[in-house]
C-alpha cells in the first residue's frame, strides 16, 4: 500500500502547503518510504523536499522550511506503505480463527509486524523477525514493542503457536536485553497449557531480563461458541491461582477479568503502575473509577432524565459503582445494562466484540432518554459494528438516542453531557 493521505489536521503545515486527502506521498528528500517510521525519521529536519502525487495524477515537489520537530499533520490510511508482515503462526487460541464468516474483511487479517507494534501497540510473536529487521531496530533505536510471549518453554511455545520456529524466537528477547530495547510482554493464559508451573517458569525467565521488560500482562484465553476443541476457559480456581502467582513478581498484572472471575476486588491504582497495557484490559476498570472520582457531578437536574449504560459484562463492576453515585443526583435515573453476547457466546464479555444484534436486543425495550455506549464497539472513525451494521441502523431498530463515548477510560464526556441537561 502506498503512502496515501487519509486526512490532514486542521491548521497544520500539511494543510498550509495544500496536501489533501487522497494525495500520495512518494518520497521525502528523494527517499522512498516503507512505513510511517521512515516518514517520521525523514521529516526530522528544518528543510525537506516532499514529492506528492495528486489525485489528478500530477506530481508536485514541495520545498519546505519548518521547525526540526514540527509535525506536518498528515494522517495516512496505513502506518505501513509496503506489505504488512503476515502472521506465520497458527496459535491454538487464535481469536481470528474462531470467527464465523460475514464479518468485516479486516477482522480476518492476521499481522505480526514489528512496525505496527512500535507505532500502534499491536502484539507480535517475533517468529518472523529477520536479521535485517533487527539491524533496523537497533540502528533507529526503536521501541518499546509489545510481545506476545505466552511461555518461555520453547517446546510448549512451538506447540501453542503451532510453529516450529516459535521457541527459537525467544532468543530475540535476550537480544532485546543486550541492545537495551524495551518491551511489554503479554501472556494469553490457557488452562492446562501455560498456567501453574509453566506460568511460574515464564515469569521467572522474564524477571531475568530485568528492566528491559516494562510490564507483563496476563489475559485469559477468549473462547467463542464457534470453537470446538480442547481449550478450556479460565475458571474461578484458575483465576485465583494466576493472581497469586503473578503477585510474586514486579511489573506483572492480571487483566480485570481474572479479578471478576476470582470474585476479588479490583486492585488499587498502585497495582497497575503506569497502566501500560490498558487496551489489553489490564486496569481498565480501575482507570475508569479513578477518573470518575475527579469528575464534578451536579446536585440536581432541571428536569427528570434517564440514562442507560449499555456495557460489556466485564465492565458491569465499574458501572454499578458509578451508577450508584450518579443516582444520587436529583432528577437523574441511571441504569446499567450489560450486553450478553448471544453472537459469540457467554464466555465473551468485552465491549469491543459486541455486535449490533446483541446491542439491539439489550436496549430496545429500555426506558431511557439516552443510551451510553463505548466507542470500542465501533470500527475506529466509523459507525460500523463488527457485523457490518451501523449505529444508524441500531437507532432505527430501537428508536433510541445514543451517546458514543470516545475515551472509554474516562467519564468526562458523560458528566459533561449531564451538566448540559
Amino acid at each position: 500500500m502506498p503512502a496515501i493521505v487519509s486526512s490532514v489536521l486542521k491548521g497544520s503545515t500539511a494543510e498550509e502547503i495544500g496536501i489533501k486527502s487522497g494525495d500520495i506521498i512518494l518520497s521525502v528528500d528523494g527517499v522512498e518510504m516503507q512505513d510511517l517510521i521512515d516518514f517520521n525519521f525523514l521529516c526530522k529536519s528544518e528543510e525537506i523536499s516532499i514529492e506528492v502525487k495528486k489525485e489528478n495524477s500530477e506530481i508536485e515537489v514541495i520545498e519546505l522550511e519548518k521547525d526540526y520537530d514540527d509535525n506536518l499533520g498528515i494522517v495516512f490510511e496505513s502506518a505501513v506503505f509496503d506489505k504488512v508482515k503476515p502472521c506465520l503462526n497458527h496459535c491454538v487460541f487464535c481469536f481470528v480463527d474462531q470467527q464465523p464468516d460475514g464479518l468485516r474483511d479486516t477482522l480476518y487479517v492476521k499481522d505480526d509486524d514489528y512496525r505496527l507494534s512500535y507505532l500502534q501497540g499491536t502484539y507480535i510473536t517475533l517468529t518472523n523477525l529477520k536479521e535485517e529487521d533487527k539491524e533496523r531496530i537497533k540502528r533507529m533505536h526503536l521501541g518499546p514493542f509489545y510481545v506476545s510471549v505466552h511461555t518461555t518453554n520453547p517446546e510448549l511455545r512451538n506447540k501453542m503457536l503451532r510453529n516450529p520456529n516459535a521457541g527459537k524466537a525467544l532468543d530475540n528477547l535476550k537480544w532485546f536485553r543486550k541492545n537495551k530495547i524495551p518491551f511489554h510482554a503479554q501472556i494469553v493464559l490457557c488452562p492446562g497449557l501455560n498456567d501453574g508451573k509453566e506460568l511460574e517458569r515464564t515469569l521467572s525467565d522474564l524477571a531475568k531480563l530485568k528492566n528491559t521488560v516494562l510490564s507483563v500482562a496476563i489475559v485469559p484465553v477468549g473462547i467463542t461458541q464457534f470453537r470446538k476443541d480442547f481449550l478450556k476457559p479460565v475458571d474461578k480456581l484458575c483465576a485465583e491461582q494466576t493472581i497469586d502467582i503473578a503477585s510474586k513478581y514486579k511489573r506483572v498484572c492480571c487483566s480485570d477479568e481474572f479479578f471478576i472471575l476470582a470474585q476479588r476486588k479490583i486492585p488499587s491504582a498502585k497495582y497497575y503502575g503506569n497502566f501500560c497495557q490498558l487496551d489489553d484490559g489490564v486496569g481498565a476498570i480501575r482507570a475508569l473509577l479513578e477518573d470518575f472520582k475527579k469528575q464534578k457531578l451536579p446536585s440536581k437536574l432541571n428536569k427528570p432524565y434517564k440514562i442507560s449504560f449499555a456495557t460489556s459484562a466485564a465492565a458491569k463492576y465499574a458501572f454499578d459503582l458509578i451508577s450508584k453515585k450518579m443516582n444520587k443526583i436529583k432528577g437523574l435515573t441511571v441504569s446499567v445494562n450489560p450486553v450478553e453476547s448471544k453472537y459469540w457466546g457467554e464466555k465473551i464479555t468485552v465491549a469491543g466484540l459486541i455486535t449490533s444484534g446483541d446491542l439491539i436486543r439489550t436496549v430496545k425495550n429500555l426506558d431511557s432518554d439516552i443510551v451510553v455506549v463505548p466507542s470500542v464497539m465501533l470500527k475506529p472513525y466509523t459507525e460500523y459494528f463488527l457485523d457490518g451494521k451501523t449505529l444508524s441502523y441500531v437507532k432505527q431498530k430501537t428508536g433510541k438516542n445514543f451517546l458514543v463515548v470516545k475515551d472509554v477510560y474516562s467519564m468526562k464526556e458523560v458528566v459533561d453531557y449531564i451538566n448540559t441537561l
